[in-house]
């Protein structure tokens, strides 16, 4: 779970010493930060933003109907990607990079993550795959089972972490979201920096900008992404939203309804 501090939107010392640690465990560090909707189109303007740079990809999540996984802390994802093709990911998080199994640190498929924004962070495990066996939209269409959009590997993390009794084709489809991917790199910034514009059924739209670094320029990549976002007037004081826990609520939430 996302680690939140104050409406000041940021960290403590102590927060700021922990993040650091578990940074320097991980294999890299994502910066992120949420822009309110409001305020979109004038950050798309204000950054220059190429729409028509933008990959369209397609999400879906897999969970129980009343999100078990979300409360224990495992996420399962699928994507469809504009000219790349499919791919899958079982992710735990939080995770204590040092508590982790060296068979699973070293895996090439696996992955240790920090995850920051503006006012939180978390540490994340990821076993990342390429379906072999379904594609996602056999999924979609009722044409397959879940697990089959995951490698062997992918499932015994799975059954490592998913609550008692709940195999991966208990799970219920939960999506898909239209997501907008487009790449930027600022000559001010000389860094690149990744816009995603998340569209929800109900109409509402969360866009995201990010960009990844080593664990030891984290601090150094936040400054000078702070100091290039504010200098462009976008707001970094705003609550921040998560994409994947909206999905999940706004699914589940549908779910429910439909059901009553």
């Amino acid at each position: 779970m996302l680690k939140k501090t104050t409406a000041a939107q940021r960290l403590t010392p102590e927060q700021l010493t922990e993040m650091m640690r578990l940074a320097d465990e991980a294999d890299s560090v994502e910066l992120k930060l949420t822009v309110p909707d409001a305020h979109r189109r004038a950050t798309v303007q204000a950054l220059g933003i190429d729409p028509l740079d933008a990959q369209v990809r397609q999400v879906v999540f897999f969970d129980t109907a009343d999100l078990q996984l979300d409360r224990a802390g495992v996420v399962v994802r699928a994507r469809r990607v504009q000219g790349a093709g499919d791919d899958s990911v079982v992710k735990l998080r939080p995770v204590v990079p040092g508590d982790l199994p060296n068979r699973l640190r070293q895996a090439a498929e696996f992955g240790v993550e920090v995850d920051a924004m503006p006012g939180g962070f978390v540490c994340s495990g990821s076993y990342k795959g390429v379906p072999r066996k379904a594609a996602v939209l056999d999924v979609l269409r009722g044409e397959q089972p879940v697990r089959k959009l995951f490698s062997k590997e992918q499932r015994s993390f799975y059954s490592d972490h998913a609550p008692e009794g709940v195999t991966l084709d208990d799970l219920v489809v939960l999506g898909p979201i239209t997501v907008l991917k487009v790449k930027f790199a600022p000559p001010e910034l000389r860094r690149k920096m990744v816009g995603e514009l998340w569209f929800y059924p109900d109409g509402s739209r969360i866009l995201e900008l990010s960009t990844k670094c080593a664990p030891a320029d984290a601090l150094r990549v936040a400054l000078d992404a702070r100091e290039y976002l504010g200098g462009h007037g976008v707001d970094l004081g705003s609550e921040q939203t998560t994409k994947t826990r909206t999905a999940l609520r706004f699914f589940s939430k549908e779910l429910s309804t439909s059901g009553s």
